[in-house]
């Protein structure tokens, strides 16, 4: 279905002109000693969180300077970034907001208004809530949280799901959490006939067992149905499309995903027509442009909750009657969406996305002792001083961050390699000048349950097409054909980009240690988080020891990309 730029541009015409209040103004006004303020309305809240990425204490993390849209995305969320994001929601350059959404003066911000997120300050606020709103309000989590930590990864998770039940999740859709395996994802979440140790409930509408081969069963329940202020939302989950593709499929053996479009339109008219629900909720992890375009080909939906690409978006964007909200990544927001719900419709709703700035909000004691508790066999290894860093050190952008830069440095080195790859996840705290890096630290943008490392020989052929792949999985012009994740990072190579181009035809002046690449050469080369086997020493294990090496962290900061029209 192609979408013109002047369909596009009403999509994206912003919901508070159809709300109580501009979300917008209420974003550009807001200062740390009024997060929470927040005039009630209608009889139905949803709060929402996703991509925590197993962030349980406050953070640092910087937002990224470059996210390029392609064709009539251009220049509307959420591809915009610093000053362009500023501008579009009318927030003041060095305010407590901009510092939260925008990369423009991180280090001096930073140390203006400290870290962000943390379960233990999120808990009060959504313990506040609930208090205000009781029999009203509903918790909503879209994935990505049970992987990104140390902790997470020694446990097997076990960490996440004492917090996530802590913090009493009602309903969650799944993405990273198949990397622990389909069976451990079993135990935790249950499946359409069983519950496991969550004590939510867990939702994937496009999650099929293929044993016997297609179409397939439902592995898990598609949707729930909860009654709140009087009214009935039924809320439908969305896996990550793509979790066999991006990820190894060992992982998920028998199991189909897929966007299912239709599946989700029938599941929708189920809901609408013989439950009787007031209001569908999607809880997806498609990622904000599969969620615009979804928006548009399944009718009924009156919400989507987003996640996947980390975009914090400070008001909704609408497609029709359809509300798309994306809440941010690792514990810095939380999203609130009252809603005005009678007979079967949405008849107004009045939002906020809420920085979690946790020196203004106080940590929730509950919380935090049963962070601290699942923290301590744990501690003396987690605080080990690894090196300090006199960059800036962030992962987020469509291209190298400089953390990225750390774990290629560190790969080169190991493999006395001309070339290193490093995955574009999204994930992955920031540092700021100064502060010392920890194997926590490490692991932060390193904990993945397939992390062993790689070294071969490839071709300047094979380099290229690896990079033309990705770079068509981020520029392709069909949201449903994008996986999400940011361009691949590579050490060794310079090149330039052109997003707008034909397939295969995006990588060009390609230099491989300075030198024009040539074709059939053969060149060292060395990665990580590969979708085979491999038995390199894990990469959490190779960073850690070249930042042991080096002991302080300066990083080039001068790009090794170039994008054509940029």
């Amino acid at each position: 279905m192609e979408v013109t730029r002047r369909d596009f541009v009403k999509l994206l015409a912003v919901a508070g002109s159809v709300g109580l209040a501009d979300p917008r103004r209420a974003w550009a006004a807001m200062t740390p000693e009024r997060l929470l303020d927040f005039e009630s309305y209608g009889n139905v809240t949803l709060l929402h969180m996703t991509d925590s990425h197993a962030t349980l204490l406050p953070v640092y993390f910087r937002e990224p300077d470059t996210l390029l849209g392609i064709g009539a995305e251009i220049g509307h969320p959420p591809f915009l970034t610093g000053q362009a994001f500023l501008d579009h929601y009318g927030v003041k350059r060095g305010s407590a907001a901009a510092y939260a959404m925008a990369h423009l003066d991180f280090v001096e911000l930073g140390k203006r208004y400290g870290r962000m997120g943390g379960y233990a300050h999120i808990a009060t606020l959504v313990k506040k809530v609930r208090a205000e709103r009781p029999g009203k309000t509903l918790l909503l989590d879209g994935g990505d949280t049970l992987q990104g930590s140390a902790t997470s990864l020694w446990t097997n998770a076990e960490d996440m799901v004492q917090a996530i039940n802590q913090l009493g999740i009602d309903v969650m859709c799944p993405h990273w959490e198949f990397t622990f395996g389909i069976e451990r994802v079993k135990e935790i979440f249950g499946d359409k006939e069983k519950s496991g140790s969550f004590k939510g409930e867990f939702v994937a509408q496009n999650v099929m067992d293929i044993s016997w081969g297609p179409p397939g069963e439902p592995v898990f329940k598609p949707y729930t149905i909860r009654e709140l202020g009087g009214a009935r939302i039924g809320i439908l989950g969305q896996a990550f499309p793509y979790t066999p593709i991006s990820h190894p499929h060992r992982f998920v053996p028998d199991l189909s995903f897929g966007i299912r479009d239709e599946q989700a339109q029938k599941w929708v008219d189920e809901l609408r027509n013989d439950k009787k629900v007031d209001a569908v909720v999607l809880l997806s992890h498609n990622g904000v442009a599969v969620d615009l375009k979804m928006a548009q080909r399944v009718r009924g939906i009156d919400v989507i909750l987003g996640g996947h690409t980390h975009d914090g978006l400070p008001a909704p964007i609408k497609v029709g009657d359809t509300l798309v909200i994306n809440s941010g990544c690792h514990g810095k927001f939380l999203s609130r969406l009252d809603l005005d719900v009678k007979k079967g419709r949405v008849a107004g709703f009045r939002f906020k996305l809420i920085p979690v700035l946790s020196s203004y909000i106080p940590a929730d004691p509950e919380m935090a002792a049963l962070i601290d508790r699942v923290r301590a066999p744990y501690k003396a290894r987690l605080t080990e001083k690894l090196a300090v860093s006199e960059t800036l050190l962030y992962r987020r952008g469509n291209f190298n961050g400089t953390f990225d830069e750390v774990i290629l440095d560190a790969l080169m080195k190991r493999y006395d390699a001309q070339v290193a790859f490093s995955p574009g996840f999204r994930w992955g705290i920031s540092l700021l000048p100064g502060q010392e890096i920890t194997l926590e630290d490490a692991y932060t943008h390193t904990a993945l349950t397939y992390p062993n490392t790689w070294s071969r020989e490839m071709t300047g052929a094979e380099i290229k097409t690896i990079m033309e792949d990705v770079a068509d999985n981020l520029f392709n012009r069909d949201p449903y054909y994008r996986q999400g994740g940011d361009m691949v990072r590579v050490g060794g190579v310079t090149y330039t980009i052109d997003p707008l181009a034909k397939v295969g035809q995006r990588i060009r002046d390609l230099r491989i240690g300075g030198q024009p690449m040539q074709a059939d050469k053969r060149y060292k080369a060395a990665g990580w988080a590969s979708m085979a086997e491999v038995d390199g020493p894990p990469v959490y294990d190779v960073v850690a020891e070249y930042l042991r090496n080096v002991k302080r962290v300066r990083i080039d900061t001068a790009s090794r990309v170039r994008v054509k029209g940029a």
